[in-house]
């Protein structure tokens, strides 16, 4: 199986040199990301905001995200991904820059977030599929793989840069934050073109026609378990420092084995770039769907007790947080190669939908567990709830396989076996 360009001994030099500009430039474009949510308990403070306005503002981010995705991503069957993907980026970088001059409350800041949110539908997924219009076979699952978990240590970075700048004052976090998204458009454009053949064969219809992947049960299936998969996952990371925090003051302490809540955050968040790439390889070997069923309970199940177990002894609970945290990133790359690998021709569509649905999911998550902790208080209870509410979706999602997807054409392993 030769490579894109022609020449398969320029194959692995032709990954390597795709995948570490693209990851560069993913990290880089993420630095907006968790600037707010890992700030909430200052921004509590300092604008005396409820857990609801709180999960407003945090999740306003993916709705931004949801405005822009169906038009940018779909667009990738007929333009250059680079192009939409440089706009978009300065669009986010822009915003994040704003925020640290303007942001005044609830209502500027959820106006700021939501414009962030939008740049990141023209980076996210479109980095996607600079990636994978420049691979194919197991590379191009590989090179999935590890372009999506690279968004854990984006988020990681942000989460670590916000926490520790923050000491100076939060504009300072959201001015360094927004220099460093618009630091992204360098390494996409040092990217080698990709081939046109890629987005010849949809240039028929409609931009915004989803129809095509909406019928393809096999991707739709992949999409849907996706949404259940980035309802836990950002509902969780959107309060995770918050968490932890709490955690540490129920224990009469303000850090555990000498790191603070955003520093533990910053370290759990770093544990999906493993995680992801390890639980893509599983699925590689063991079968995708099998892996992401057992992932994705187990994830679910754990997220259902873990605010309860506040009450337990603060170092069994770290080492609950640990093994969740590697659960509930582990399933990720898989779901999404799967939706790509099933997608055929229509793969700008295909990533829309799964872009929509997750974000979707995404976006109404934070929102529902500030209320539910607002209903149960600063207390074990409280955020047992509020974990509860993320960890059953997730433990559900399995179910999207069951009744919509179709049996693949052929394994990833039989692809690994034609290497």
């Amino acid at each position: 199986m030769q490579s894109h360009d022609g020449d398969p001994e320029n194959r692995p030099q032709r990954l390597y040199h795709v995948v570490a500009l693209a990851c560069l430039a993913h990290v880089l474009s993420l630095a907006n990301n968790a600037t707010f949510p890992a700030l909430i308990p200052v921004f509590q403070e300092a604008w005396n905001l409820t857990n609801s306005q709180s999960g407003w503002i945090s999740g306003i981010y993916f709705a931004g995200y949801l405005l822009g995705v169906p038009v940018l991503v779909t667009a990738t069957d007929r333009i250059d991904p680079r192009r939409i993907y440089v706009g978009s980026a300065v669009l986010g970088g822009a915003a994040t820059l704003a925020f640290a001059f303007l942001a005044e409350g609830f209502w500027s800041a959820l106006l700021l977030r939501a414009v962030a949110g939008l740049g990141m539908a023209g980076t996210y997924m479109v980095g996607l599929r600079l990636v994978t219009d420049r691979l194919s076979g197991a590379q191009e699952s590989r090179g999935a793989s590890f372009y999506l978990a690279s968004f854990s240590i984006g988020l990681a970075l942000s989460t670590y840069l916000a926490g520790e700048l923050a000491l100076e004052g939060w504009r300072l976090a959201f001015l360094v934050a927004g220099a460093m998204t618009l630091a992204a458009v360098v390494p996409v454009l040092l990217l080698p073109p990709s081939p046109e053949r890629l987005r010849t064969s949809a240039t028929s219809g409609h931009l915004l026609d989803l129809r095509p992947a909406l019928r393809n049960r096999t991707a739709l299936g992949y999409n849907i378990a996706y949404a259940c998969h980035t309802w836990e996952l950002f509902g969780w990371r959107t309060w995770l420092v918050a968490f932890l925090a709490f955690a540490f003051a129920w224990h009469g302490q303000d850090r555990f084995v000498g790191l603070s809540p955003t520093e533990w955050a910053t370290f759990l968040l770093m544990l999906g770039l493993p995680a992801s790439v390890l639980g893509n390889e599983a699925a590689l070997r063991w079968g995708r769907r099998r892996s992401i069923t057992l992932i994705m309970i187990a994830s679910g199940v754990l997220a259902l007790t873990l605010g309860f177990a506040t009450l337990l002894p603060l170092e069994l609970l770290i080492a609950l947080v640990i093994l969740h945290a590697i659960l509930v990133i582990a399933d990720s790359s898989s779901l999404t190669a799967g939706a790509v690998a099933a997608a055929r021709s229509h793969r700008g569509a295909t990533m829309a939908v799964h872009s929509l649905l997750g974000f979707g999911f995404a976006f109404v998550a934070p929102l529902v567990a500030g209320l539910a902790l607002d209903l149960g208080g600063p207390t074990p209870l409280g955020w047992g709830l509020a974990l509860a509410c993320l960890g059953l979706v997730a433990a559900l999602g399995p179910l999207a396989f069951r009744f919509l997807a179709e049996d693949e054409p052929r394994s990833m392993a039989q692809d690994l076996g034609k290497e």
